[in-house]
């Protein structure tokens, strides 16, 4: 009989992981203008294969003027800069655009995994009610 994780698979852990790159990608554009910002992001496909096995860390503002992300973005991911196209000359590396296509992007993805798994429950649904 299969488990609980093996009948959702990876979609469970990929949902909390989209979820958190979310916050990161949007306290980048909300940073676009502030100067020194350094962008950041998570490997998603590093993490789900596994291949990161450190600690959690937490984020943390290399300038007072920087928004907070929330307290609750925990992942087992180093948090990584991202390199820009092409460098500002006030120091942040913030590009909107790319920025905004990485969470448009991230946003369909959780929603693929959220309906993927929705799928599942409601097929266990039926399967357990008979119907």
């Amino acid at each position: 009989m299969p488990t609980i994780d093996k009948l959702f698979g990876v979609h469970p852990q990929a949902l909390v992981l989209r979820s958190q790159r979310s916050s990161i990608l949007a306290a980048n554009i909300a940073n676009v203008d502030t100067p020194n910002y350094k962008a950041r992001d998570i490997d998603f496909k590093e993490v789900i294969g596994g291949q990161i096995q450190t600690p959690s860390i937490e984020m943390k503002r290399s300038n007072d003027q920087h928004m907070a992300l929330p307290s609750n973005i925990t992942t087992t991911a180093a948090l990584k800069y991202r390199n820009p196209q092409q460098a500002s000359l006030d120091g942040n590396t913030v590009e909107s655009d790319v920025e905004q296509s990485e969470f448009a992007d991230n946003a369909i993805r959780y929603q693929a995994s959220l309906m993927f798994l929705s799928g599942k429950a409601r097929s266990m649904k039926k399967a357990l009610t008979g119907e």
